[in-house]
């Protein structure tokens, strides 16, 4: 599912809003989590799951076409935990 078809079903669900509020809502709510976390902050949905940073440290890489080895450095990267609810749901556990 990409953000228009996010929006599109929002907006099927939703007929009262219009397209541009709710498309609106998806950029304001997908910005904060952005937000929340290039400030080093985490981002819980109950239920859906949590938005976390993890860090790697720098190391030695290898370039693949010459083989050739290249530092790589630290560095920050997003990570998704899922909720219990979501992850009960894809294994077919319904409450």
């Amino acid at each position: 599912m990409t953000k228009s078809d996010l929006v599109n079903k929002l907006a099927a669900a939703n007929p009262q809003l219009m397209h541009r509020e709710i498309e609106r809502i998806v950029n304001v709510m997908f910005n904060e989590i952005m937000n929340a976390l290039a400030r080093g902050d985490r981002v819980e949905l109950r239920g859906f799951g949590a938005f976390s940073l993890k860090k790697r440290d720098a190391r030695k890489g290898r370039n693949p076409r010459t083989g050739e080895s290249v530092s790589v450095d630290e560095k920050y990267v997003p990570y998704f935990k899922t909720g219990k609810l979501l992850r009960d749901r894809l294994n077919g556990i319904e409450e």
